[in-house]
């Protein structure tokens, strides 16, 4: 074989060989389009899951904050108020509604994370006639103006 067919060769292989990268590069970048838009159909589809996750909870969170109050005596007064989920201002709602009672935290342990949980001690009642009746409907009542319900639920 002379030197220019060698040649001839090696340049019809360079070339083969150039045209089969070619189109081995355009089929990956082909599949990886075609991955990246089932992706992103996937990220769409899981949003959406998420949006109606979220609504679903929101609707069926219909509950609302559980209040127990006893009395301590002398005025005093254990107030324990639980709810499923947190609301930012509820605990403010319910400091509230304890000075309008005239009631001083003696004591109070709260979380307001995912959910709501206060314990607080209420005393030196400097108002006339309030009982644990009227402390827990005054709780109720701040708990349904600031979640907007009107519901509640008492134990």
């Amino acid at each position: 074989m002379g030197q220019w067919q060698l040649v001839c060769l090696q340049r019809r292989s360079g070339v083969a060989s150039g045209t089969s990268t070619m189109l081995s590069n355009t089929s990956i970048i082909m599949d990886a389009s075609k991955y990246i838009k089932e992706l992103k159909q996937k990220v769409v589809m899981l949003n959406q899951e998420i949006a109606c996750a979220a609504q679903d909870s929101c609707s069926r969170q219909t509950t609302y904050p559980t209040v127990n109050v006893e009395t301590l005596g002398h005025g005093s007064f254990l107030v324990n108020v639980l709810s499923d989920k947190s609301c930012p201002g509820l605990l403010v709602s319910i400091l509230e509604a304890f000075d309008e009672l005239g009631l001083s935290v003696l004591q109070a342990t709260a979380t307001c994370a995912d959910t709501f949980r206060l314990e607080a001690i209420g005393g030196e009642n400097l108002v006339e006639n309030v009982d644990e009746h009227v402390v827990k409907q005054a709780v109720l009542r701040a708990c349904s103006s600031h979640s907007g319900g009107g519901g509640n639920k008492q134990t």
